[in-house]
């Protein structure tokens, strides 16, 4: 099974919706309230999406990928410029995820390939990304792929509204893209 990846469009908003929600109801079970993850809808998530493209793509170096397995979607991720006052200079991996079928298949990491490559394309020497505390899968998959913790802790309630708030908490994780995708050339 063999993953490929490309850059998404507009018209992948509903395709983008289905990886994100789906992935988060399987990959958050018991670290994000169950009501929360249940009342997320894929028709109103990919029709934000769309109406935020623009404001969301105003950077060239901002991309979201598309995975596919033999035609069907496998995954997705997003890419761009930090959004992290305190790291300006940083890309910033916004967003990956496979669908619940997919992982530990190969997905994860085209798309982490692919993303790092445009980061780096893009002129980037170091990027970073979050991950929600307590989610172990994905700690230990961006630790295979060279992401280390830097000890910035962030306390984010943004991410989670409505009857159920939440609080999540993330952790940074950071990489040095040009030293280690030199060395990863070079094997």
């Amino acid at each position: 099974m063999t993953a490929t990846v490309r850059v998404a469009t507009r018209d992948d908003t509903r395709a983008i919706a289905t990886v994100r929600i789906e992935s988060w109801r399987a990959g958050y079970d018991g670290l994000i309230a169950r009501e929360v993850l249940d009342r997320m809808d894929v028709e109103h998530e990919a029709r934000r999406r769309g109406e935020l493209w623009d404001q969301y793509h105003s950077d060239p170096r901002s991309v979201e990928l598309l995975a596919e397995v033999d035609g069907d979607l496998a995954g997705w991720a997003a890419v761009g410029p930090s959004i992290d006052e305190d790291l300006p200079d940083d890309g910033q991996v916004y967003a990956i995820y496979a669908l619940p079928r997919f992982w530990s298949a190969g997905v994860g990491h085209a798309l982490m390939t692919d993303a790092e490559t445009r980061l780096v394309a893009a002129g980037f020497d170091r990027a970073h990304l979050w991950v929600l505390e307590g989610n172990e899968r994905a700690a230990a998959f961006y630790e295979r792929h060279g992401w280390r913790e830097d000890g910035a802790i962030q306390d984010d309630d943004q991410l989670i509204r409505g009857d159920h708030p939440q609080t999540l908490r993330e952790r940074r994780r950071v990489r040095d893209l040009r030293e280690d995708l030199g060395r990863r050339a070079a094997n």
